[in-house]
């Protein structure tokens, strides 16, 4: 084994995304979307965030999109705002054109394998890191997200306003 590799999986296994827990300061970013526009984590303050990893090359990805299109469509003005990073291997005509197709309506990243690293150690995409208006950590949910899991988990912190405090914490 190389150097760099047992180096890499050392940053990996003792990373703070390992340590990452609901109720966490989410970590910040600022990163260029697909368009060439700087997408900084701390513009969304005030908001719910659902940082959404994904690929192109992932099935269920590719069938989650849809949804959250319309959730960023339906949801957008109560605060939601999705940000999708892109897990590594992508290359960004592919996922240009992939946006394009679909009329993705929220910023999409490309991502790399320390952003996602610095959210969750866990290799199931997708993935969403769901951030309350305090920039808090408040749910990770593997897979596809589900209706039931958008009105369970996201809706009630679209109903809070930032820096309300939390009557009653859902479990994961």
């Amino acid at each position: 084994m190389s150097s760099a590799f047992v180096i890499a999986a050392l940053m990996i296994t003792f990373s703070p995304a390992n340590v990452l827990r609901q109720e966490a300061k989410a970590p910040q970013f600022e990163l260029r979307d697909i368009n060439g526009r700087i997408v900084r984590l701390s513009n969304y303050r005030g908001k719910v965030v659902l940082i959404n990893f994904w690929a192109t090359w992932c099935p269920p990805c590719r069938v989650e999109v849809p949804d959250l299109i319309r959730l960023q469509r339906e949801h957008g003005k109560e605060g939601l705002q999705i940000i999708g990073i892109t897990y590594p291997p992508e290359r960004k005509a592919r996922v240009q054109r992939f946006a394009r197709n679909l009329n993705v309506n929220y910023p999409i990243i490309l991502g790399t394998h320390q952003l996602k690293a610095s959210f969750s150690s866990e290799e199931t995409l997708p993935l969403t890191i769901v951030i309350d208006r305090d920039g808090r950590v408040s749910h990770i949910i593997s897979g596809i997200l589900l209706r039931e899991e958008f009105d369970e988990k996201i809706r009630p912190l679209l109903m809070q306003k930032e820096g309300e405090k939390r009557n009653a914490k859902s479990n994961h």
